[in-house]
């Protein structure tokens, strides 16, 4: 009965869905990229100064602009400024644009991110830009891009064990495993520095690792390489990374890694506008 079920979903009778589909990148405008830039906060709400955000920031718009973005970007924004600046940019017209971007870099947990004074759901962020409130977005990519803690935990290292399992029925189980809870709405990605309940690091310096090695690959690969493929090496780089020096003795060697949700339809890719 396996057997049947899982051939008949690799192997449909009528399956008419180009696997190779891209989405249009073709517009007058590659589209627009927010960027907002949390670094300070109001006292009330006890939380750290974010000292690397700016390089982060700095990093982001010089990647984005390569890619042919109209970059604005915000710092240190109240909430009631964060949602105006979003609310105006869902009500834009994007008909001449491929796409569109928003990064949030800031204090967070679970499914909140900090504006200066308050806390902003995700999800009310995303829900301006469904098919129903941005009709001039419908069927191209919004991009969420999230450096922010997503609780306190810290990830500990593990050593893998390689193996091989043909077994048919584990097989069936990660496959109905593959399953994401997503704002409404289609042509949408979330792309988290750290997987939900965990902290994400940060260096003074040098910015967050999510964010310095999503630029470095950006860099190396944002024109040639499918974006989904892209945050799949991200997430193998920052799982590379450990922590090195630290006030605090028990957060040395813990790790951090990536994620991404997509309800993306079709393969995504940043060519050259012009060279297609």
């Amino acid at each position: 009965m396996y057997s049947r079920y899982r051939r008949r979903l690799l192997h449909p009778s009528a399956c008419y869905i180009d696997p190779d589909e891209e989405y249009i990148m073709m517009n007058k405008r590659r589209g627009l990229a927010l960027i907002f830039n949390q670094e300070n906060f109001d006292k009330e709400l006890n939380l750290t100064t974010r000292n690397g955000s700016t390089a982060d920031r700095e990093n982001l718009e010089k990647r984005f602009e390569q890619l042919e973005f109209e970059v604005r970007t915000y710092n240190d924004k109240k909430r009631e400024e964060v949602l105006r600046v979003i609310t105006e940019a869902s009500n834009a017209n994007h008909s001449d644009a491929d796409c569109f971007i928003c990064v949030f870099l800031s204090h967070g947990e679970n499914e909140l991110v900090y504006a200066q004074d308050d806390a902003i759901e995700i999800q009310h962020m995303t829900s301006l830009f469904r098919g129903d409130k941005c009709q001039s977005l419908v069927g191209k990519p919004k991009i969420f891009i999230l450096q922010a803690s997503r609780g306190k935990v810290e990830d500990d290292p593990v050593t893998p064990i390689e193996t091989v399992d043909s077994d048919l029925d584990n097989e069936l189980v990660a496959d109905a495993g593959v399953v994401h809870t997503l704002p409404a709405g289609a042509d949408f990605i979330m792309c988290y520095s750290v997987a939900e309940g965990f902290y994400s690091f940060m260096e003074t310096v040098n910015g967050s690792w999510f964010v310095q090695d999503l630029c470095e690959l950006l860099r190396c690969y944002g024109s040639t390489l499918e974006f989904t493929k892209l945050l799949t090496l991200i997430n193998r780089k920052v799982s590379q990374r450990s922590v090195m020096n630290n006030r605090n003795l028990w957060a040395i060697g813990k790790k951090q890694v990536p994620c991404f949700a997509s309800m993306l339809t079709k393969k995504l890719y940043f060519r050259p506008k012009g060279g297609e």
